[in-house]
């Protein structure tokens, strides 16, 4: 089943998109490895084939495959080292997706923003913004720079000072239930809803610092699944899939 919300903003494609990619979507499901080139070059295709139909792309990665900062932290390491551990984990993700990009002819930056010039560029909102308009992936690594940050902050946060149109959030889900489907048979998915309607209800789009910085700043959230072949693509060139959080 699905309920639509009449009030939330038609879709379109758009110029210019943050991509919000978990860590954990790196990784094989069942596999030691942390990394799988594999997935890595099917997410690759899927963005480059986008982006050659003149689609602005910013991408932010999670390092869960490696590291959970909060994890650690619940396990008795002091949180704010966890964290940096995490971030560090986000930048090897990053470099990872940004190898696989340029061997398909794609130019990418990883941007970090905790400096290591070594690997990657800091993260400058100028420049970052001169290499999305030059064609040019971004990739956004080491969170917010800050402890006490998710990447869903970190990805609200550069779709505001970026300017993107909007948040691509990939899941294991095809978007955003009024219940755990996993649980619950009879969850309803929405096709579409309000920030007001997401808070109300509860629903667990985005943490909430994440979430505050999305509506504050207008920025909408496409909540969709991944794991089906093609969507990632479709996602990014504005067709209809998943659920659309917004304003309205």
């Amino acid at each position: 089943m699905t309920e639509a919300n009449e009030s939330t903003g038609a879709r379109r494609k758009s110029r210019r998109v943050v991509l919000k990619l978990s860590g954990e979507a790196l990784r094989e499901e069942g596999s030691q490895d942390n990394i799988s080139p594999e997935i890595v070059g099917q997410m690759a295709k899927q963005i480059a084939e986008a982006q050659k139909e003149g689609i602005e792309i910013a991408i932010v990665v999670g390092g869960g495959n490696f590291w959970r900062g909060i994890s650690a932290s619940n396990r008795g390491m002091e949180r704010a080292t966890a964290d940096y551990m995490g971030m560090l984990a986000t930048v090897m993700n990053s470099l990872a997706l940004q190898s696989m990009l340029e061997a398909m002819g794609v130019p990418a930056r990883v941007q970090t923003a905790i400096e290591m010039k070594n690997v990657a560029e800091p993260f400058i909102r100028r420049v970052a913004m001169r290499h999305l308009q030059k064609g040019r992936v971004v990739i956004f690594g080491a969170g917010t720079g800050n402890p006490f940050f998710s990447t869903d902050t970190t990805a609200a946060l550069r779709a505001s000072e970026v300017n993107a149109d909007v948040i691509l959030k990939a899941t294991n889900v095809d978007g955003v239930y009024d219940s755990d489907p996993k649980k619950n048979p009879d969850a309803v998915r929405f096709e579409s809803l309000t920030f007001h309607d997401a808070l109300s209800r509860r629903l667990k789009v985005m943490d909430s610092t994440a979430f505050s910085l999305c509506m504050d700043n207008n920025k909408p959230i496409i909540v969709f699944d991944m794991n089906v072949p093609g969507n990632l693509k479709k996602a990014l060139m504005g067709e209809e899939l998943g659920t659309l959080v917004s304003n309205g």
